[in-house]
């Protein structure tokens, strides 16, 4: 028997045991569905909306925002930028914490200015809704660059996080208490020269730079 053949079996009977245990008129979700890539009933909630969608999608090494307007023919994304091109503003440490979002929302807010986008709506596909974390910093990033968009000031983190103060805290603690684990810690930072005690300053400075651009 084939390895194709007998992936094909395997997924057969699976939808078997589905049926049998849901009944007849169980329906399989829609694949993207059952990879949590998409949520079709929010999807058709924000496509009735007829506005842009920013689409924000952090991942545990970077994150993803995309400004996307919705057509019969096709999704057509206008601007995307990730938050490895603040390299090109001298962010060269993490690229997946909480000011990486916020920058990498403000750098792609400040594009979409550029393209005449002025309003969007908040699209966080299958993610679930928490406050603080780094979809609501790259939206902060996007409303603070310009762009209006719905939003529960509630669910943004603060100031303080955003600037990486509590990074700076906790860097300041370990280099006190535990030096080889603030060596490993933080070894991106000091590989490139950095000091994470420096971060809210480093933020600052990249802010400027996009604003400049």
């Amino acid at each position: 028997m084939s390895i194709r053949r007998g992936k094909g079996i395997r997924k057969k009977r699976k939808l078997q045991q589905k049926i049998r245990k849901h009944g007849p008129l169980y329906r399989v979700p829609f694949r993207r569905r059952r990879e949590m890539k998409t949520d079709y009933h929010q999807r058709k909630r924000l496509l009735k909306s007829g506005k842009i969608r920013f689409v924000a999608r952090p991942s545990n090494k970077q994150i993803l925002v995309q400004f996307v307007e919705s057509k019969i023919g096709g999704d057509k994304t206008f601007i995307q930028t990730q938050s490895n091109d603040l390299k090109k503003f001298g962010w060269d440490i993490a690229t997946s914490n909480l000011p990486a979002a916020y920058l990498t929302g403000y750098l792609a807010g400040k594009k979409a200015l550029k393209e005449k986008i002025k309003e969007a709506i908040l699209d966080i596909g299958a993610h679930s809704a928490h406050a603080g974390t780094k979809i609501f910093a790259t939206l902060k990033g996007v409303v603070d660059a310009g762009i209006e968009i719905p939003c529960n000031e509630r669910m943004m983190p603060s100031d303080d996080r955003i600037r990486g103060e509590h990074i700076k805290s906790y860097a300041k603690i370990l280099a006190k208490e535990d030096k080889e684990k603030y060596d490993k810690h933080f070894s991106k930072y000091l590989a490139v020269s950095k000091k994470p005690e420096d971060l809210p300053k480093l933020f600052d400075e990249i802010k400027a730079k996009i604003d400049s651009m």
